[in-house]
């Protein structure tokens, strides 16, 4: 794999972990039941609140070191569909003046489509364990 696109996928899958377990971390920060309270209010169960907390912070943890990038961003593509649908997209692309728009929500949910198709061997955790070159793609090696 040609080393700048090695580099750059490390980059955006190191920022793209890193965010969503800061986004995870801080909800067990604030109160996890302050987050399923609110869960509640714009019509979701609360109990979902947790999964969501857990999935970004554990797995935003595992796509930093590159552990099951793939299944993780396909999770994530799915929460992110979620959040702009159900929270954001009222709110317009950068917000109304009384919340946050669907912008970071569309980047993150473009980052993990880009995982969650393309994988992430480049410094993972996955390309240690399971010693594999699987998935490098034709493109990397010839540009």
């Amino acid at each position: 794999m040609n080393n700048k696109y090695a580099w750059s996928q490390v980059i955006l899958r190191v920022v793209l972990g890193l965010t969503f377990f800061i986004h995870g971390l801080v909800k067990f920060q604030d109160g996890i039941g302050n987050t399923a309270g609110w869960f509640d209010s714009i019509g979701l169960p609360g109990f979902l609140a947790y999964a969501v907390a857990l999935l970004e912070l554990a797995g935003g943890l595992a796509v930093l070191l590159g552990l099951g990038t793939r299944v993780i961003s396909g999770l994530f593509v799915v929460l992110m569909a979620g959040a702009i649908l159900k929270v954001k997209l009222a709110a317009g692309f950068m917000g109304n003046g009384q919340g946050a728009g669907y912008e970071l929500d569309l980047v993150l949910l473009a980052m993990s489509l880009y995982f969650l198709i393309n994988g992430s061997k480049s410094f993972a955790l996955d390309q240690v364990i399971f010693n594999s070159n699987e998935g490098d793609s034709e493109t990397y090696r010839s540009a």
